[in-house]
């Protein structure tokens, strides 16, 4: 088993952490690209070379395939988190699936994604961070090959990231894919949550003169202050600001943690702590004096200086929505059961609407979520209808006599590859319609398309 790779930044030292103290995020996705160049190839990327190296980027399924893994993260859809799908990969039709997502600094993407059944072979899972610039290119930030695997990332910044999956090329078959989205670190003080939090980061500060480099967590004085993170305590004081502090340098991430205005501390410098630890108490001290009794939490990066906890603090909702939509129709086609259907570019009766449907149009369901299903159209363009809308494609519509030989083809165009001529007077079952195309099955069994004036 090859080890999950993290290919995200940094790579150049304290640079990209440094350029976003002090030159914002334009200078950082300069360094970004830089980074690009000469970072260490992604397990996706070095398979695409063992397909250069032996001459299959240049067969037609070879560039489908890597064809396949660009379009996905341009054309990934807007989800929600939590998130959570059941789908089905096309073994013949090289291909990958993708969700976009927004994160902010300090949040946590779990990624658990896996094949279901079936033989193992290699399947890719890529993170991206995507540019604000369009020109510039999408940023690995992480990427396994793994079968099965549970994933995390924890974001640096506010952007926009692309999770795809792709399997190797000619494999196929039933993938599960969560997706998660939490705070990166422990809440500080017990039993409370960022509801306690009265005071923000950023808020003004005697008469405007500063701002607030933290978050106020209010509590009874009394209330145990716990150790946000793993990590070793590197101050314990009393000042005239912060009163009672203690200060954490964080063993996983660059950070040092700031608890101010203790009651009193129970840690000592130099002691290792683990999240849960109890540091001290909440209380007023320093110059907190004339309000009532909280924990100023603050965050430090190294190399940049305060940031704001609250993403790195809040906890979201992990309700997922109910899983309605029914999973014995993965893979195979369904039908619209009436006009004006609505296929929406994401799982969501909030999410932009690709096109109106007719009745009777075939619908390949590609994935399933919640009440949803990702489905591809005849003309190969993918969307969202709510499965409930969708019947699966079991009993003809109703039956068709062949008034002259018609040619049965692969897609609804007059320009797809003909499966076989159906002669004239032959009765077909019609299954379903698509744009002047009858979606039907011959009597020997296939299915396939003929053009509409094939009908008596």
């Amino acid at each position: 088993m090859k080890p999950l790779r993290d290919v995200g930044p940094p790579r150049l030292g304290w640079a990209a952490w440094a350029c976003l103290a002090l030159f914002g995020l334009s200078a950082c996705d300069q360094v970004d690209q830089i980074q690009n160049e000469i970072r260490d190839l992604t397990p996706h990327e070095a398979y695409m070379e063992s397909l250069r190296a032996v001459n299959l980027t240049e067969t037609a399924l070879g560039t489908q395939w890597a064809s396949a893994a660009v379009r996905s993260l341009s054309d990934a859809p807007v989800i929600t988190l939590p998130f959570e799908e059941d789908g089905f990969l096309f073994a013949e039709t090289p291909e990958a699936r993708s969700y976009r997502v927004e994160l902010r600094r300090g949040q946590r993407l779990s990624i658990e994604a896996g094949l279901e059944g079936g033989d193992r072979f290699r399947f890719f899972i890529d993170v991206y961070r995507m540019p604000g610039d369009a020109t510039d290119d999408p940023l690995p930030v992480l990427s396994t090959e793994f079968d099965s695997e549970r994933l995390e990332y924890i974001s640096t910044r506010r952007a926009e990231y692309v999770v795809r999956l792709q399997p190797e090329l000619l494999r196929g078959g039933r993938y599960h894919i969560a997706l998660r989205v939490e705070g990166s670190i422990a809440f500080p003080v017990e039993e409370r949550d960022t509801r306690a939090v009265l005071s923000f980061f950023g808020d003004s500060r005697d008469g405007g003169s500063r701002d607030h480099h933290g978050v106020d967590i209010f509590a009874p004085r009394g209330t145990p202050v716990l150790s946000a993170t793993n990590g070793r305590v590197s101050r314990v004081r009393t000042t005239p600001i912060g009163g009672k502090v203690v200060w954490v340098n964080d063993s996983e991430e660059p950070n040092r943690v700031y608890y101010a205005h203790l009651d009193s501390q129970v840690v000592r410098d130099g002691m290792d702590v683990k999240r849960g630890t109890l540091l001290g108490f909440v209380g007023n001290t320093g110059n907190a004096r004339t309000t009532p009794p909280h924990l100023h939490f603050g965050l430090y990066r190294r190399r940049q200086g305060p940031m704001d906890p609250w993403y790195f603090l809040y906890q979201p909702s992990q309700v997922l929505p109910d899983a309605s939509a029914p999973l014995e129709h993965l893979g195979v086609w369904t039908r619209t059961v009436n006009a004006g259907i609505r296929l929406r570019e994401g799982p969501s009766s909030r999410a932009e609407v690709v096109a109106e449907l007719e009745e009777s149009t075939p619908l390949r369901v590609l994935a399933a979520s919640g009440p949803w299903y990702h489905v591809r159209l005849p003309d190969g363009r993918d969307g969202f209808v709510a499965a409930r809308l969708t019947e699966a494609v079991v009993e003809p519509l109703r039956s068709q006599f062949i008034k002259s030989t018609s040619a049965l083809v692969s897609a609804p165009s007059p320009v797809a590859p003909v499966m076989e001529d159906v002669e004239a007077g032959t009765e077909v079952a019609v299954l379903g319609s698509y744009e002047g195309f009858l979606y039907v099955q011959s009597p020997d069994g296939s299915t396939g398309w003929l053009a509409g004036e094939a009908e008596l």
